[in-house]
């Protein structure tokens, strides 16, 4: 767990929810009421927050029977188990209004894969990851000649999931190429004390993270 994640107590029920910055702004962008299915979901953290805040239908898809088990207790009995680089073969063209995937895509063997599955499935797609452009990455490569330690980037190279790494330019590009239509992006500047920042310029060089938001492109076949 990221030491960025915050503990959050939710009105009414009193659940407790583990939530990082890039997930209270995810929680900002869903509408009401939404069908919702968060891939990767881990223990159930932001699944649940957006249950109880925004009243959607949640929805999740997780490789590890544990944190399966951890959604159950949370009351999350639509989690199911399943391997995001095989697809989304049991869910329909355009059947859900956001498909979510919050710091998975760079751990996928098959990324190209998921991320039209994503496009096919969903109404709206949003994506967030680690910018592996974020100015101190770039310097701890250029002047420590070492694999980068940062907030966003905690673990040693090889105690690390992460196998795709990518940054704001190659995602547009991988977008492009996949058939998917950029909606908005949304470059954030995380703060030791947990506080998102969005920026505007040079938001390759400045934004730890990176939040897009997608839709399939008109006439792409998935």
């Amino acid at each position: 767990m990221s030491e960025l994640t915050e503990e959050i107590r939710l009105p009414e029920t009193g659940a407790v929810v583990r939530l990082t910055p890039e997930h209270k702004r995810i929680i900002s962008l869903i509408e009401e009421g939404a069908r919702v299915v968060d891939l990767g979901c881990g223990e159930g953290d932001l699944l649940l927050a957006l249950k109880l805040l925004k009243g959607v239908r949640a929805e999740g898809i997780e490789l590890s029977e544990a944190c399966i088990q951890a959604c159950v207790a949370k009351g999350l009995f639509s989690v199911h188990h399943g391997d995001l680089d095989e697809g989304l073969a049991d869910y329909p063209d355009q059947s859900v209004d956001y498909v979510i995937s919050t710091n998975t895509i760079q751990v996928l063997h098959r990324p190209m894969v998921l991320i039209r599955e994503m496009a096919r499935v969903g109404k709206r797609c949003i994506v967030s990851f680690p910018n592996f452009a974020h100015w101190r990455v770039r310097f701890q490569l250029l002047l420590k000649g070492r694999m980068p330690k940062t907030l966003k980037l905690p673990f040693e190279w090889h105690e690390t999931l992460n196998i795709h790494l990518t940054t704001i330019r190659d995602f547009r590009d991988f977008c492009r190429k996949a058939g998917l239509k950029v909606l908005r992006e949304i470059p954030l500047r995380t703060s030791p004390s947990g506080k998102c920042t969005e920026l505007r310029f040079l938001p390759n060089l400045r934004a730890d993270t990176a939040i897009f938001i997608l839709e399939a492109a008109q006439g792409a076949a998935y």
